[in-house]
């Protein structure tokens, strides 16, 4: 069994699951019935982005306001139209790489949470088989900040009783890394080192990354 202090943190659209193709024909869905498109670059600002925060961006692409009343009846539509996607979802989901590092963890006693803005995280979770393997799930009902905010991740380390700089974290998004060195964590990109340059480590996918540099981080 490995010593180590540490603790994981994986956030989940784009790192466990990509259900960013989902939440894009969600918007794109609302843009076109408000009578615009926008496009796939521009859904990339979106990422790791809360509901609200993501709305009013797409509503200045489209050079629209709405009343507040109406403001929310498109967020509700847009999650409906989103959850019909994520009720489809099942283990085969899960992207590939994921599964073998959360047996590593799980094998080597190395406590993990989850730490993502998503409403909707325990149904992605329970949908693909992960939920009762969670220590800890810090979602967007347990928080009020959005990232680059670290709240979310400060929450998971708390919950994991692991100090923040004991942390690695396990990222997508721009917003997402920030938090975590805003959070004093070890910070690992996943997608385009282009874009996730400000992290410690970056990998394309979980299939590039190998036991031993877990193990490495875990007990360095």
């Amino acid at each position: 069994m490995m010593e180590t202090d540490k603790g994981v943190i994986f956030d989940l659209d784009g790192v466990i699951v990509d259900t960013a193709k989902f939440h894009f024909l969600a918007w794109r869905k609302l843009a076109n019935d408000l009578g615009f498109d926008f496009t796939q670059e521009q859904n990339e600002q979106l990422k790791g982005v809360s509901r609200v925060e993501s709305l009013k961006k797409i509503l200045e692409w489209g050079e629209l306001e709405l009343s507040k009343t109406e403001f929310k009846r498109q967020m509700a539509l847009k999650n409906e139209n989103y959850l019909s996607y994520v009720a489809k979802m099942d283990k085969r989901e899960i992207l590939p790489g994921v599964q073998k590092i959360i047996d590593y963890l799980i094998i080597n006693n190395v406590p993990f949470a989850l730490g993502s803005a998503s409403k909707n995280a325990r149904t992605i979770l329970k949908k693909i088989s992960l939920l009762e393997k969670f220590d800890a799930i810090v979602d967007g009902t347990d928080v009020s900040k959005a990232k680059p905010d670290p709240e979310v991740f400060l929450i998971a380390a708390g919950k994991l009783r692991v100090k923040p700089e004991n942390s690695i974290v396990f990222e997508d998004s721009v917003a997402g890394i920030q938090a975590a060195k805003n959070a004093q964590m070890l910070s690992i990109g996943i997608g385009d080192p282009k874009t996730l340059g400000e992290a410690d480590y970056v990998f394309p996918d979980f299939t590039k990354i190998d036991l031993d540099f877990i193990k490495k981080v875990l007990t360095k």
